[in-house]
């Protein structure tokens, strides 16, 4: 991969690092032990309300014990 845009990046007094004309609004971020910071884009999507309170009540069933019987994976084994 080719590089796009290279600069210094300083730390501010808060530790914050300015990225300068970003194409993405989130990063998933990584700290190695030996100082290197590896960024990576995300685009976040949105979940519709339904689609929450479908998630919602099925953890609420799952904590009462209302589940259906776990999935035959057998035939996905080696």
């Amino acid at each position: 991969m080719s590089t796009v845009r290279e600069y210094d990046a300083r730390v501010d007094t808060k530790r914050r690092v300015t990225l300068r004309g970003t194409q993405y609004r989130n990063y998933h971020v990584r700290e190695y032990a030996d100082g290197r910071i590896e960024m990576l884009p995300q685009e976040l999507v949105e979940i519709s309300a339904r689609t929450v309170e479908l998630m919602d009540s099925s953890i609420e069933n799952l904590n009462k014990g209302v589940a259906g019987e776990p999935p035959d994976l057998s035939r996905f084994r080696d």
